[in-house]
Parts: C-alpha cells; sequence; structure tokens
C-alpha cells in the first residue's frame, strides 16, 4: 500500500496534522476545570467545539470537493491557530463561562480535517490504478483507522502530560502549535491531492448529465446516498464513546486521588481500538461489510454497559481492561463504516461524506462530554459512564432497524439528486 506512488509524501504530514485533534478536548477539559473548578463548565466548553466541528466538517469537506484541498486547509489551520491562542487567555483570565463557550466556537469550527482528506487521498490514489476496488482499498481504510486511533493513543496522553505536569494551558498550546506545522506541512503536498471537482455549466444551469452521472451545473449532497445518514448514526454512538470517557476517566482518576492518571487510561482504551484495527487490516474480508458492521456494534454496546459498574469498584486496573475491551470493540465499526461509505458515495463528493462521519463523532463527542460533566458533577464520577452506553444503544437499534440501507442493493449502484426539477441518478464510483 505505501508503495503506491505518491503515498509516502502524504502519510507523514497528515499524521502529523491530525494528532492535534486527539489533543483538544483533553486540552479543554483539563485547562477549563482547573481555572473554573468545574466539570460541568469543561463539559461545556468541549462539547461547543465539537458541535461546531461537526456542523462545520461537511461544509469544509464539500468546500474542498470543489475547490481542492490546499484552498480549504490554508485557512482553517491559521484561523484555529489563533482561536486556541484566544480560548486559553480567557480561561487563564478567569474570563465567564459564556466568554469561553463563544470561544469555543471558532476552536471547534476551524478544526483542519485532515482525515477525511487523507482518506480522500487514498481513495484518489488507489482508484487511478487498473483495479479501483483491489484489496488495498480495505487496506489504507484500515491504516487510516489505526493511524487515527494511534493518534488517540498519544493525544490524550501527552496533553494530561503537558496540563498536569507542565502548565494547565501547555495542552492547548501545543496543540495549537502541532496543527499550524503539520497543516501547512500537509496543505504542501499538492500533487497527492484529488482534483477539483468544479461543477459544469453556466449559471447553475443543468444542461445534462456530467461525468459520474451528475448533473451539470448542480452538485449532489453526500447525504443523498442512502446509507450515509445510518452511518452518521452508528458514528454518533462512536463519538459518544469518546466523549464519554474522556470526562469520565478525567473524574474518575480525580475521585481515586490519581489525577494524572486520566491521560493513561484513556490511552490503554484507545490501544484497544489501534490493535484491533491493526488486526483487522491484516484480514482480506470476503463477508459483506454491511454483515461485519451489525456484528460489530452490539458487540460495542456489550462492552459498554460494564463500565458503570466497574467504575463503581474503584479499580483503575479492571477499569482499564474493560476500556481496553471496548476500545477492541470500536476499531471493526469505525473501519467498515468507512468502508461501507467508501463504496456508496460517489467520488466527487466522498470528502464531504467522509467530514460527515467525522462530524458525527465530534458531535456526539461533544453530546457525551456535556452530559458525563454533569453527571460527574452530580451523582458521582461513574455515572458519567453511562452516557457511552445510552448512545451505542441508541445507535445499534437504528442500525438494526434500517440495516436494508447498507446493502449495496439499496442504492442499486445509484444515488439520486434533482436537477432542472426532476431525479437524476447519479453512480456511485
Amino acid at each position: 500500500m505505501l508503495r503506491t506512488p505518491g503515498a509516502r509524501s502524504f502519510v507523514l504530514p497528515g499524521f502529523a496534522a491530525r494528532q492535534p485533534f486527539a489533543m483538544l478536548t483533553m486540552s479543554i477539559v483539563l485547562l477549563v476545570r482547573h481555572t473554573s473548578g468545574s466539570y460541568a463548565l469543561a463539559g461545556a466548553v468541549a462539547a461547543t467545539a465539537g458541535v461546531a466541528m461537526a456542523l462545520c466538517a461537511p461544509l469544509s469537506g464539500k468546500l474542498a470537493d470543489r475547490h481542492g484541498q490546499p484552498a480549504v486547509l490554508l485557512p482553517s489551520v491559521l484561523l484555529h491557530a489563533a482561536s486556541v491562542a484566544l480560548l486559553s487567555t480567557l480561561a487563564l483570565a478567569g474570563a465567564p463561562g459564556w466568554a469561553l463557550v463563544a470561544a469555543a466556537v471558532p476552536t471547534g469550527a476551524s478544526i483542519p480535517q485532515v482525515g477525511p482528506m487523507v482518506r480522500a487521498r487514498w481513495s484518489h490514489l488507489l482508484a487511478a490504478g487498473p483495479d479501483p476496488r483491489t484489496p488495498l482499498q480495505h487496506t489504507a481504510t484500515a491504516f487510516e483507522s489505526v493511524t487515527d486511533e494511534f493518534t488517540f493513543v498519544v493525544g490524550p496522553v501527552l496533553a494530561a502530560a503537558l496540563c498536569t505536569g507542565v502548565h494547565p494551558a501547555a495542552g492547548l498550546a501545543a496543540e495549537g502549535a502541532l496543527t499550524l506545522a503539520g497543516g501547512l506541512l500537509f496543505a504542501a503536498q499538492r500533487r497527492t491531492a484529488p482534483p477539483a471537482e468544479r461543477p459544469r455549466g453556466r449559471g447553475g444551469r443543468t444542461g445534462g448529465e456530467g461525468r459520474e452521472g451528475l448533473p451539470r451545473g448542480r452538485r449532489a449532497s453526500a447525504l443523498r446516498a442512502p446509507a450515509l445518514p445510518v452511518l452518521v448514526a452508528a458514528f454518533f454512538g462512536v463519538g459518544a464513546v469518546f466523549g464519554g470517557m474522556q470526562v469520565s476517566l478525567t473524574a474518575f482518576s480525580e475521585s481515586i486521588g490519581r489525577p494524572g492518571l486520566s491521560g493513561i487510561l484513556y490511552g490503554v482504551f484507545a490501544a484497544g481500538n489501534m490493535l484491533a484495527g491493526v488486526a483487522i487490516g491484516m484480514v482480506h474480508w470476503r463477508g459483506p461489510a454491511q454483515r461485519r458492521l451489525l456484528v460489530a456494534y452490539p458487540l460495542l454496546v456489550a462492552t459498554a454497559s460494564g463500565l458503570w459498574a466497574v467504575a463503581g469498584l474503584e479499580s483503575a486496573v479492571a477499569l482499564a481492561g474493560l476500556g481496553l475491551a471496548v476500545g477492541v470493540c470500536i476499531a471493526p465499526a469505525v473501519i467498515t463504516g468507512f468502508t461501507l461509505a467508501d463504496a456508496l458515495v460517489p467520488k466527487e463528493v466522498r470528502t464531504e461524506a467522509f467530514t460527515w462521519l467525522t462530524g458525527a463523532v465530534a458531535l456526539g463527542q461533544a453530546a457525551a462530554s456535556t452530559a458525563a460533566g454533569r453527571l460527574a458533577d452530580g451523582p458521582g464520577a461513574s455515572a458519567g459512564f453511562l452516557v457511552p452506553l445510552a448512545a451505542t444503544a441508541l445507535a445499534c437499534a437504528t442500525l438494526l432497524l434500517l440495516r436494508q440501507r447498507l446493502r449495496p442493493a439499496e442504492s442499486h449502484g445509484m444515488i439520486t439528486v434533482r436537477g432542472g426539477g426532476r431525479p437524476v441518478p447519479a453512480s456511485v464510483d
């Protein structure tokens, strides 16, 4: 896979550029908790950043599909670095909660969508080969999921170490600096970026069907692919696990008198995800991807159901062990979800589709951070672990009820868009 021409030029910059995202939530929670003394406010500020990211990520992906990745990435990294600096300054100055929440909006909205952009580059490069449906597509999807999870092993640990061992704002400072340096380096790799997919025709008029079956002058939304909204719901549940675990593990660590343990516990959880991703990427799967997702997700719900009870035992070792199991169950769900999105969404809106999924993760993370923070401030540290269970159970129910949409036959290789007031079929690449 790494022998694909041009691949190595963006893999390392892509890893460096996405590392800060794994640090952001933990850094915000620890800084705001330190300056305000409230988990609820810390969760609310982190949640605001996550919601802003979730709402703006699809727009960023759509713009990247239309105008090219560098044109979107450059202003994003500059705005994000400035927004992080503003949020840190306000928190350290003891600004009121509403000011921190307001500063979190541009902080989240400007998060560079490097992960979806890297996935779009893999799809572009591998589709240019003689067989666009080579097993390397699955390997690349697994590789990117492993890379994501490796950042979530390193990121929270690094953020916790910086915030507790150096300075409460050191985590956010490092996040902003890494975003700026990594994002600019990744944006400079223009040769491997997918070409901009500009609409054809003038003045927005349609002129029949262009390439990929899309009407000229009009663009399809990735959400018109029947499977994508179902996958968005599944990824929302995954995000809730991430958000709920970060806040709840922080509260749990402080409740047992070992605040520096939170990053390690979260790193163990993310390590399970990463190791499972490596194992999955080494297997050439022959069965339908949707069947794998419908097996993996109930397992995730089952493991998440024990977090609350184990946390009540106040045993860090037992919680780490169950957290590892939860992480192992996340990997197949995420990898299979991205595989289905890659197969069922047209390539000209593929970056947008990937950002809908990453945006759903951010939204789930934001909602779970808020809910878990309130539960940690109220009933107790262990109560926050009920949030991942509730979110994954709802997402699993959605998957089971709408499972027919995950089958390729449901889309019949097509999505439907409207051009000139009439339905126009658009082939799925």
